[in-house]
């Protein structure tokens, strides 16, 4: 997948410079650009959409001198402007947030936070266009399942977003991950996650099926094994 180009759009110049700073230290993203205000980033937007080299993602605040964010993601989808949108305020109203949701907004972020929050918000996001490219051209066909779908959104959350299941522990929620991250380049199944961690089948498979609805980690079928096909996981994070 190429590199998220972002416009970071923040009116306070201390915020703006540590986003563009955290853009930076993550891999697979790039600054695009600043803007202090709405209508510079609006003709910002435009301008890097005419050169050819368009926004992918707007970290936009809510309060901007001369426009409220909810008018600029407006006018954004006005024009013709389909970069998504995460929403980085202090702003904590529900009325705002249901209709940041309504325009398109995918993530929320609120300050303060710190960069390894910012990070998980980025990483979920990158996980979320690349579950929506891989399907595309791995499978030739435009539309998709509902599992897929299901599957892509749920990467816009991060676990710990997510409450719980009763019986899931953190603390083993963590060891589950800890082990699909080394294993980040092969496909693991129940079986190995028990064997390694020393759980029930059961366990291991409830743990990785909470990670997959999650998001965290990618589920596919695999088969060439005697019998039902088994699930397989894939560490789909940093």
């Amino acid at each position: 997948m190429s590199t998220i180009r972002v416009l970071v759009v923040e009116d306070e110049a201390v915020a703006a410079a540590a986003h563009a700073a955290y853009i930076q230290r993550i891999p697979g993203f790039e600054l695009a650009g600043t803007a202090a205000d709405g209508q510079s980033a609006l003709r910002l937007l435009g301008e890097l959409a005419g050169s050819g080299a368009p926004v992918d993602l707007v970290l936009l605040d809510m309060n901007l001198p001369d426009l409220h964010g909810l008018d600029i993601a407006r006018r954004m989808r006005a024009s013709g402007i389909l970069a998504d949108i995460i929403a980085i305020t202090a702003v904590r109203e529900l009325a705002i947030v249901r209709s940041a949701v309504a325009i398109g907004v995918v993530q929320y972020l609120i300050k303060p936070f710190t960069f390894a929050t910012f990070a998980d918000k980025l990483e979920s996001y990158r996980s979320f266009r690349r579950q929506l490219s891989d399907r595309q051209s791995g499978s030739g066909r435009a539309g998709a399942s509902q599992s897929e779908v299901d599957q892509a959104f749920a990467s816009l959350r991060a676990p710990s977003e997510l409450p719980l299941p009763k019986g899931l522990s953190a603390a083993t929620l963590g060891s589950v991950q800890d082990f699909l991250r080394k294993h980040r380049d092969a496909a693991v199944s129940a079986t190995e996650v028990m064997d390694a961690l020393g759980m029930s089948r059961v366990t291991a498979r409830r743990y990785l099926e909470y990670l997959a609805d999650a998001g965290t980690a990618l589920r596919t079928a695999r088969y060439g094994t005697p019998g039902r096909p088994e699930n397989e996981y894939r560490w789909n994070g940093k």
